[in-house]
């Protein structure tokens, strides 16, 4: 069959060539040609939007982002030198930067971005998105595709992203992840029931779900099992108990459903010398290994068919592997009543998400994973990491991006974390550490851009080596003066595990021997190097 539009495409490109033959001394005529060749030759399949511009862009052009800690907000709840980190500002800021500590670092991504409802829950270039808004789709397309591009290259091999996401942008947001992502990276698209309302809306039904997004950075993903807990019908089955002290149990049938085989087809005679004859397809297990049963007290002898005595304690997972249907957690009321218990009063952020949400995506990825949130709200992120940790023994570390808008950063993200690590109300708190930067800016026109930048190069060693320089387990050397006066004073630091030195600074032949049990890292030039060449500027 034709190609219709490819025809139609042919003629007018056949049609420009003809144009710019009669041009060929009119340089505007030539240019403007050129454009509308670029577009007639763009792709013509995938997700087409009007490219708009934001406010943060134009601050990056005259402006190097940099990350300046508040050192007030630091928590130290635990010994171990490993932190998690709060930023703040503009995500898109935050991101840049990580790109430049955690490319190909991060193992899983949760997001809850603006649905873009038309219900100030979008602000673009300090303007709510409203519902009869042309360009309400391009915006927030333009907005999200700025930050998944970074966020893909921040995923490691194996990571994973999570995007909540409800019926406004969905159809937007899978093609956009298609195209950044590839569509064969995409792994499911979960439902979650988010309330049970029974609220009436004009012209159409109920809505009473949202969705959550999976992609993969690569086809290297592995996704750990994540189960449903039991109902409480499966539950009220464990109802029997031999007071043996193993606890309830229920009766599980030992016929095999299907697949008969010689080494499962027998007549089993039990201890009492009783025959029980071989069921239609025969036995669930070996001869031998139903003799163990027996012999350890896990057989029922007492019915007309013989079962095995399933414990309630020794169950291996909660309940049913999770499929593609989470109608089992927690409804988005319950997120709001989580956070009115941590912070201790009410309405302090809309619509945050459930604990148990955030953590059924941390359950299908890695116990030791590096988590980013780059639309962290008031912290639920934060909060099931730690309980999570709590709960199965993970190493789960957290990095938390949002902007202060209303002080929600600091009155209510930074709080509740604070909260959730020291304890509150009645809760014990969970011991973890914590870091603060907040986004800075340096004009790239400034008198010293690279002694600017200089005073910010802690930062960004603590935040991709994930501790803090203490002076005292971990120092920073960032010029000759400082190796001298550290070489005078060795003899004061009796617990230095590493030292972060600038590729600038050459450590004398004495200081090599000094510092030769100690680990020494050089500070990277990626921090800044681009940014100093492009104002002509070298550390």
């Amino acid at each position: 069959m034709a190609n219709l539009s490819q025809q139609k495409r042919e003629r007018m490109l056949a049609l420009l060539q003809k144009i710019k033959e009669e041009h060929t001394d009119d340089d505007d005529m030539l240019v403007a040609l050129g454009e509308i060749e670029n577009e007639l030759n763009s792709k013509k399949y995938g997700l087409v939007w009007e490219k708009h511009e934001e406010q943060v862009d134009r601050m990056m052009q005259d402006n190097i982002p940099v990350f300046t800690e508040v050192k007030e907000r630091e928590i130290k709840a635990i010994d171990e030198n490993a932190y998690n980190f709060l930023l703040e500002g503009d995500n898109l800021h935050s991101l840049k930067l990580l790109e430049k500590t955690h490319a190909g670092k991060i193992d899983v991504i949760y997001i809850d971005p603006p649905y873009n409802r038309g219900k100030n829950d979008f602000r673009y270039n300090d303007d709510y998105i409203v519902k009869e808004d042309g360009y309400k789709h391009s915006k927030w397309l333009s907005f999200m595709e700025e930050r998944l591009i970074v966020a893909k290259e921040l995923l490691s091999d194996k990571g994973l992203i999570f995007i909540s996401i409800d019926d406004n942008e969905i159809a937007q947001l899978r093609l956009l992840m298609d195209e950044i992502f590839g569509e064969s990276n995409f792994i499911n698209s979960f439902i979650w029931k988010r309330n049970s309302s029974v609220k009436t809306e004009k012209d159409k039904f109920t809505i009473n779900t949202e969705y959550v997004l999976l992609y993969a950075k690569s086809l290297q993903f592995e996704l750990n099992p994540a189960y449903k807990p039991l109902s409480d019908s499966t539950r009220k089955m464990y109802s029997k108990n031999d007071n043996d002290g193993r606890g309830f149990y229920r009766l599980y049938p030992l016929q095999k459903p299907k697949d008969p085989g010689p080494e499962t087809t027998y007549d089993y005679v039990d201890n009492n010398g009783k025959i029980w004859k071989c069921p239609k397809n025969g036995w669930r297990m070996k001869y031998e290994k139903l003799k163990e049963l027996e012999n350890d007290g896990r057989l029922s002898l007492e019915n007309k068919s013989l079962n095995e005595k399933a414990y309630w304690n020794e169950r291996e997972n909660e309940g049913k592997k999770i499929d593609t249907l989470w109608n089992d957690l927690p409804e988005n009321t319950t997120g709001s009543s989580e956070l009115e218990k941590v912070m201790e009063e009410k309405n302090t952020f809309s619509n945050p998400k459930p604990i148990k949400l955030i953590q059924r995506c941390l359950e299908i990825s890695s116990k030791n994973a590096t988590v980013l949130d780059f639309f962290a709200g008031s912290g639920t992120t934060a909060q099931a990491v730690l309980a999570l940790n709590k709960d199965d023994g993970g190493n789960r570390k957290f990095i938390l991006c949002t902007n202060n808008e209303n002080n929600i950063c600091e009155e209510v993200t930074y709080e509740r974390i604070k909260r959730v690590i020291h304890g509150y109300a009645d809760v014990e708190g969970i011991p973890a550490n914590l870091k603060y930067f907040k986004t800075d800016f340096i004009a790239k026109d400034a008198d010293d851009v690279s002694e600017e930048l200089l005073s910010h190069i802690k930062e960004m060693v603590e935040l991709e080596n994930g501790i803090t320089l203490d002076n005292k387990h971990y120092l920073i050397v960032l010029s000759d003066e400082q190796a001298d006066e550290l070489a005078k004073n060795w003899s004061n630091y009796k617990d230095v595990k590493a030292i972060y030195v600038s590729r600038n600074v050459l450590f004398t032949s004495e200081q090599d021997a000094l510092f030769s049990n100690t680990e020494i890292h050089i500070i990277p030039d990626y921090y800044f190097e681009y940014e100093l060449k492009e104002v002509g500027e070298t550390w």
